[in-house]
């Protein structure tokens, strides 16, 4: 169950519309039914009204007089917001994930965690060290399956971005984390993948090491090879012997 749907009517009532929104079904411009939509999804006005608060903080709608209340372009969403990054993967996850979506945030996490790393590699403590051997060791695991493979995966880079000591390239954790699990569940879900292990280990003995030049080589290897996995997923690359695992 998805964050907002646990906030019953209310929660459920913004993911329905979000959906609808960045699916397309409710394109861009178009103005809302207030009237129809509280009768089809069968809540309140109130509710409704509350639901699209939600969606005008994301930029996603808006109401003025005469108007109503309609969707506005997407050059006007919050792109970057961790819900609407979700929303658009749970679009995917019912249509086939937009591959340039994904191409867009793994570059996105080429800008950003190849230098987050060399800062971690400079300001790392033993707490952020023993964070990132649990995670690489839960990585490790077999039991769990491809849930707790993904988990271990994003606690890996989570424990990267805080081992910064940056709080704003912390907060990064909600647009890499939204990609990257997307990204791990299409790759783990396909035998075509390589071991993650290796690559996670390098960065994090480069970071042991305080090797910042080390630790990017590393990261951008790492980088790589999740790009390759995609490739081999979407069959525009040959597979190699491996299992198929998060990065």
């Amino acid at each position: 169950m998805t964050p907002y749907a646990r906030r019953g009517v209310h929660g459920q009532t913004v993911e329905t519309l979000a959906r609808r929104v960045l699916s397309g079904e409710i394109p861009e411009g178009a103005t809302l039914d207030l009237v129809a939509l509280q009768g089809e999804l069968d809540v309140s006005l109130t509710a409704l009204r509350e639901s699209l608060k939600v969606l005008a903080a994301k930029g996603i709608v808006d109401a003025r007089q005469k108007r109503g209340t309609f969707v506005r372009a997407r050059a006007d969403w919050n792109l970057l917001d961790a819900d609407v990054l979700r929303w658009q993967f749970a679009v995917g996850t019912d249509s086939g994930t937009d591959p340039t979506l994904l191409r867009n945030l793994g570059e996105v996490r080429g800008i950003i965690e190849p230098a987050a790393v060399r800062l971690a590699a400079a300001r790392r403590t033993d707490a952020d060290l023993d964070a990132l051997e649990a995670a690489l060791t839960a990585m490790g695991e077999q039991e769990g399956g491809a849930a707790h493979a993904v988990e271990a995966d994003l606690a890996f880079h989570r424990a990267l971005l805080a081992a910064t000591h940056n709080e704003l390239l912390e907060r990064m954790e909600m647009v890499i984390e939204s990609g990257l699990a997307r990204r791990d569940e299409i790759v783990h879900s396909s035998p075509h993948g390589e071991n993650p292990v290796p690559s996670h280990r390098a960065v994090l003995d480069a970071v042991r090491e305080q090797d910042a030049d080390a630790a990017e080589r590393a990261m951008r290897a790492l980088l790589d090879q999740a790009v390759r996995d995609l490739d081999r997923v979407h069959g525009t690359a040959p597979a190699a012997d491996g299992e198929a695992g998060p990065r």
